[in-house]
């Protein structure tokens, strides 16, 4: 089991592994295999921030970092969106996708980022030091639940004077 950066191979086993973690997830379009593939070609791509969780030469775990913006009337911050974090039905709730999200924390951490966005579920992101954007005072650019937009600082304080509204890459809206 390890985790390691993706490559252009395993493209088509990456598709199929986040097809089939969204497959029956309510809150989803069920689409984000499509968004990765369109992020993969964004200036945005941080390709050491695509990582693969394999296991005896299986892709069972999938996590993508890619670059944002965060601007307001007067300012513009560097930040990164986390999306998506995918594992196989099979081997899920067995710590794979909390092993890929403190991986790629790390790995953005060393990279030079500070902080990263993301849009997911009130009681899962916590756990790993995600706190509500609105307490950051960060908005998201569409209409979610307030406890499901969240943001965490891989470096102290990293947000303390940042807020303003979340610019994703247009790949996010195709």
């Amino acid at each position: 089991m390890f985790v390691r950066k993706e490559e252009k191979k395993d493209y088509d086993q990456v598709f199929k592994l986040i097809e089939q973690a969204f497959e029956n997830e309510e809150y989803s379009d069920h689409r984000e295999q499509f968004l990765v593939e369109r992020l993969r070609h964004s200036e945005n791509f941080v390709p050491d921030l695509s990582l693969v969780f394999e296991m005896n030469g299986l892709i069972v775990g999938y996590i993508l970092l890619t670059k944002i913006k965060i601007n307001n009337s007067t300012s513009s911050y560097d930040s990164l969106a986390l999306a998506p974090v995918a594992v196989l039905p099979n081997y899920q709730g067995n710590g794979i996708g909390g092993h890929l999200i403190e991986f790629a924390h790390q790995k953005a951490k060393e990279l030079g980022f500070e902080s990263v966005i993301l849009l997911g579920h009130p009681t899962y992101y916590p756990k790993f030091g995600y706190r509500k954007a609105s307490e950051f005072d960060i908005q998201l650019p569409f209409d979610v639940p307030d406890e499901n937009c969240m943001a965490i600082e891989l470096v102290i304080d990293a947000l303390k004077n940042v807020n303003g509204m979340v610019e994703y890459p247009k790949e996010f809206h195709q």
